[in-house]
């Protein structure tokens, strides 16, 4: 089972998110025949049964063998992956991707940021995928943490002195002229934590995420 999965298809994305469905995959994430997952949501098996062969006909779930119960045999299920994100992809030509030609205005707007979270959802989930079919893995580097400002002026300073760092990273290691590079994409964005939400690592070290299968 892979930690995640990126749901392309938009068929496949509408069956995820009907909200039985979703409750079957987050059940499924062991394996579980339909008459126990009809036991525990307290619905019919029939139902169940339904719904399952819709997800396994949509790749998001898959057989994980047969059990003995009752002296009969009981075709066991799991989800394909522990949990799902649906990608921009999925929406076709109406998924949000970032202005080639942004402004430094367009910058500091949330749909700017949003754009470019889309954007590592669809071509990191789209390589990953195949990445996972080849058994080969992908040169992928994730970094996270929080900061908390004492005013909007030491945000603004922060946010320059990133850039000047960003940019003389990239004017330092950026290469054209070595036949086997390869081109890799940065981002960074910067958002308010969502009050109520606990910010995870704060004033440390940010963590990391290396390569990933």
């Amino acid at each position: 089972m892979r930690d995640v999965d990126v749901i392309e298809d938009p068929a496949a994305a509408v069956t995820a998110l009907d909200p039985l469905r979703s409750r079957l995959l987050a059940e499924l994430r062991e394996p579980a025949s339909a008459s126990l997952l009809a036991s525990r949501l307290g619905l019919p098996r029939q139902r169940i049964n339904y719904h399952l062969r819709l997800l396994e006909q949509h790749g998001l779930v898959e057989a994980a063998g047969e059990r003995a119960w009752g002296g009969l045999k009981e075709r066991h299920l799991v989800a394909t992956a522990a949990g799902y994100v649906v990608s921009p992809e999925a929406l076709g030509a109406a998924a949000s991707a970032p202005r080639s030609d942004a402004t430094d205005a367009d910058r500091m707007s949330a749909a700017y940021v949003v754009g470019l979270a889309a954007r590592v959802v669809a071509e990191v989930g789209a390589m990953a995928r195949n990445a996972v079919r080849r058994r080969t893995r992908l040169p992928v580097y994730g970094l996270d943490t929080a900061i908390r400002f004492g005013s909007p002026a030491d945000r603004a300073a922060f946010a320059h002195e990133l850039t000047t760092a960003v940019n003389r990273l990239v004017s330092k290691y950026h290469d054209e002229r070595t036949p086997d590079g390869r081109w890799q994409r940065l981002t960074v964005t910067v958002h308010p934590v969502p009050k109520g939400v606990d910010p995870g690592v704060a004033g440390g070290a940010a963590t990391e995420g290396g390569e990933a299968s």
